[in-house]
């Protein structure tokens, strides 16, 4: 079988962390956020987790060790 090459797409979007987590940044935080409190706009500023299900498909787009 041949090398297993990396979706970039997926590779901008997430982190992949020493103990294999996945974070992604939170959805919505481009523009318009002015009419959100406070509260939220810097809820969104932090990295989130991945659910396992989609987790596991992001596994099979980035090959590491």
């Amino acid at each position: 079988m041949g090398k297993l090459k990396t979706v970039k797409a997926v590779a901008k979007r997430v982190k992949i962390t020493k103990n294999k987590k996945i974070l992604k940044k939170t959805a919505g935080q481009d523009h318009f956020n002015s009419r959100e409190p406070g509260k939220v706009t810097r809820q969104k500023r932090n990295q989130n987790t991945v659910a396992k299900a989609t987790a596991q498909n992001i596994k099979n787009f980035i090959p590491y060790n």
